[in-house]
């Protein structure tokens, strides 16, 4: 019986599939070539994948149709000490021989003997890869030959293949490594590509190899061209790289391309980006955006999700909104998208009738934007601990860490500034170049506190080497967002590392801004940068002359904690205080108000 999509094929063929059954593969050889040449044959005519399963014995077990794309694979039972005594012998009508990423994941999960992908296209067969289980440092890996021609195959000493990892096998405990191996390529420029690779390591990825191309525009089909498609495919199978990670938005169609040729999984920058915030998402609203960028960026990319779509895949590309919603049709993508804009429509509505209490308050709001890793967080709760609001100091901490993206949650909490007012302040998701459209519309009721806000600290790392490529980056983000007008402090942070020179040339090239130099591990300047804060926040300072009675000490108290005290003389009838007070603090003390001085 033929397993798998036979949906539309014509019983003749299924005939012909089935009576391999009765094949029986000579010991010692991975295969015959009447196998071979009729399934490449049916393969080709039907424009689907066919699978066969030989034991050792040479009998065939199983065999399968899928899609263009994948096949059904038989249910083994695998033992940790031996493979399983099956191999795989499978057709690609793509016409690349080389073994997919979903082939290799296959071999290692199952324990196979091996596993063999033939080519095939009009002109006949391309060529025959083959990948056996490997064993290295006790991981369980793999290795590939080929592409081969099917004479060359058919020889392969594979039953010596398979004695020499079963012994390994036998001789100690082996673990399967779950870890992502990459290459990064890209065509913008060597510092995009140094960013990518510290966007992988905030996701965990090991990194073994670069590949630039200076191009001045993308190639339609495998966005490199063929021939460097092909060139990046060897690299891979000789770095033992999984993984492959392009600089750029990939389309569909390319995704799909670049995986048939290299027989790696592909993912672009984007897909990264949206890994990163998947992973460090904590509160729903996050979640609920990320989610929302992931669907809206594959929607138009179903074509090409190939390997992150397999049943056996996973790691980067597969967090989130998880296999099934990759795999509904558009239209359930597009309700999906429809119900989780109603909820974060929600969650804005809550966000904002909290910004309403605040700005009822007169409390000065004060947003913190920048590059990500610039130091916002650092500094955040560097403020909060040196100068902490009314119960700010009860509060945790934000997540900071030497990371890309390691604050995606918006956290406000109060601080006192040098005038004695009170001030929230706001720590935002940071920013990136070639930070996703779809992400920053996801993200809008995140950042409309920096919207909202009075005053923008944009921090910087002014000991990064792109730092103003990371400051044009943001600016861009802020003209988005439509508060490139609004005033704004540039805080140049990492003062501590950064040279002298490099300050100066920042200072002279940015000189239309506020800039105050910082260092927010050091706590340097951190006074100087509220004081001009102060300064630059929207005043509602007045001073006021009051007579306190002695009976009202607590009052005394009060504007001594939350007003800045000018003159202070005791009389008969109590405390005469002039201060500069805020309206709140005018509100409270009014009863003892003599005149505004």
């Amino acid at each position: 019986m033929i397993q798998g999509n036979i949906e539309g094929i014509k019983d003749h063929i299924l005939e012909s599939l089935d009576a391999l059954y009765e094949m029986k593969i000579d010991k010692g050889s991975l295969f015959n070539e009447e196998l071979v040449q009729l399934i490449s044959e049916i393969s080709f005519r039907i424009n689907r994948e066919i699978n066969v399963a030989i034991d050792r014995k040479g009998k065939i077990i199983e065999v399968s149709i899928g899609d263009s794309g994948s096949v059904q694979l038989p249910i083994l039972n695998v033992s940790e000490r031996k493979l399983s005594g099956i191999r795989i012998i499978h057709t690609h009508p793509s016409g690349y021989s080389n073994l997919s990423s979903v082939d290799i994941s296959a071999l290692i999960k199952l324990k196979l003997d091996a596993v063999l992908a033939i080519g095939i296209s009009e002109d006949g067969i391309n060529g025959v890869s083959i990948g056996f289980c490997d064993i290295k440092d006790g991981v369980l890996g793999y290795e590939q030959f080929g592409p081969l021609s099917v004479e060359k195959a058919q020889n392969f000493d594979f039953l010596g293949r398979v004695e020499l990892v079963e012994m390994e096998l036998r001789k100690k405990i082996v673990f399967e490594s779950d870890e992502e191996v990459a290459i990064l390529v890209g065509i913008d420029t060597e510092e995009s590509l140094e960013e990518l690779g510290e966007l992988a390591r905030a996701c965990n990825i090991r990194v073994v190899d670069t590949m630039y191309q200076k191009k001045s525009r993308p190639d339609s089909v495998f966005f490199i061209g063929s021939g460097k498609a092909k060139s990046l495919s060897m690299v891979q199978q000789v770095k033992g790289a999984n993984l492959l990670i392009f600089d750029e938005e990939l389309s569909g169609v390319q995704i799909k391309n670049l995986e048939m040729v290299t027989g790696c999984k592909v993912i672009d920058r984007t897909t990264l980006i949206l890994e990163i915030f998947a992973r460090r998402a904590k509160t729903r609203e996050s979640k609920i955006q990320v989610e929302l960028a992931q669907l809206k960026y594959r929607s138009g990319r179903l074509i090409g999700l190939g390997s992150m779509m397999s049943r056996i895949g996973g790691g980067v590309g597969t967090k989130g909104p998880g296999e099934k919603k990759l795999e509904i049709d558009r239209r359930r993508i597009r309700e999906a998208i429809h119900d989780l804009k109603q909820e974060l429509e929600k969650i804005r509505k809550n966000r904002g009738v909290q910004r309403e209490r605040r700005e009822e308050s007169g409390i000065p709001k004060i947003a913190l934007a920048g590059y990500t890793n610039a130091g916002k967080s650092s500094l955040r709760n560097k403020l909060v601990d040196l100068y902490p609001g009314e119960n700010s100091s009860k509060k945790e901490d934000v997540f900071a860490e030497n990371l890309l993206f390691a604050t995606l949650d918006t956290t406000t909490r109060s601080v006192i500034l040098p005038d004695k007012r009170i001030a929230s302040l706001t720590d935002t998701v940071g920013f990136v170049r070639k930070l996703p459209h779809d992400l920053i519309e996801a993200f809008k009721s995140t950042l409309e506190e920096v919207i909202f806000s009075d005053l923008i600290i944009h921090v910087v790392d002014s000991a990064s080497k792109t730092v103003v490529e990371q400051i044009h980056a943001v600016e861009n983000v802020l003209e988005e967002l439509g508060v490139s007008e609004k005033p704004t402090i540039l805080a140049l942070n990492k003062t501590d590392i950064t040279s002298e020179e490099v300050l100066d040339e920042l200072k002279e090239e940015f000189k239309n801004y506020k800039i105050v130099e910082i260092s927010a591990r050091n706590a340097v300047n951190l006074e100087l940068l509220l004081e001009i804060s102060c300064e630059m926040l929207p005043k509602t300072i007045r001073k006021c002359e009051y007579l306190i009675p002695y009976s009202e000490s607590s009052i005394n108290a009060y504007l001594h904690r939350h007003a800045i005290i000018d003159s202070e003389e005791f009389e008969s009838e109590g405390a005469k205080v002039i201060a500069n007070v805020n309206d709140e603090v005018y509100a409270k003390c009014s009863k003892f108000l003599v005149k505004e001085v």
